[in-house]
């Protein structure tokens, strides 16, 4: 008879998504990952399979928070502008997270080394291109940005913009100089 797993996979997946967003997939070991999730190695080896396929897992649960988070800020917002200053405003207050985004961090670290992560990793960006460039349309629509503002290439823009925070605030600790690239950043908009 097979046991039952000791331990909520999604928990542990958090553990070992966290510890490969601090760390990096290089400098993550095999028993940093036991240690960090608390379970057994051959719990994880049966559960998510290699380390890679353990990385791969949690890049994806990373994705799927991060569009839950999107979702949530649609929800909760008003208006276009204020969800698009949210995202950004989310890069700054990182809430007790690690700096950065593990999405650009993976991408930064293994994305010409490793198709799969790469591949992961510009589908997520396209998924927020095409998120950024729905909110410009609908802001457009509104009235509340330019209507002569290309809804894609403003999206690309926007994109470049937030990958570029989402670099700066692993090395910056400068709020002011954070909140003026946010601010000149989101005013081409106005």
């Amino acid at each position: 008879m097979a046991r039952s797993k000791e331990f909520e996979v999604n928990e542990v997946l958090d553990k070992a998504m966290h510890l490969f967003w601090t760390q990096g997939y290089e400098k993550t070991s095999m028993q940093d990952l036991v240690e960090s999730m608390g379970i057994h190695r051959k719990s994880i080896y049966d559960t998510f399979g290699d380390k890679h396929a353990l990385f791969m897992k949690a890049l994806e649960r990373y994705e799927t928070k991060q569009t839950s988070k999107m979702k949530y800020l649609i929800e909760k917002q008003k208006s276009t502008k204020q969800v698009i200053r949210e995202m950004f405003m989310s890069t700054v207050r990182h809430e007790g997270e690690p700096l950065g985004c593990f999405i650009v961090n993976s991408g930064v670290e293994l994305g010409v080394l490793d198709s799969e992560v790469s591949s992961l990793v510009s589908e997520s960006y396209t998924r927020t291109e095409e998120f950024l460039t729905s909110l410009i349309l609908e802001g457009q629509q509104t009235g509340e940005i330019k209507l002569d503002l290309d809804p894609v290439v403003i999206s690309h823009y926007l994109m470049n913009a937030w990958l570029g925070l989402r670099t700066l605030v692993k090395t910056s600790t400068d709020q002011q100089k954070l909140m003026n690239i946010i601010d000149m950043t989101l005013s081409v908009l106005e």
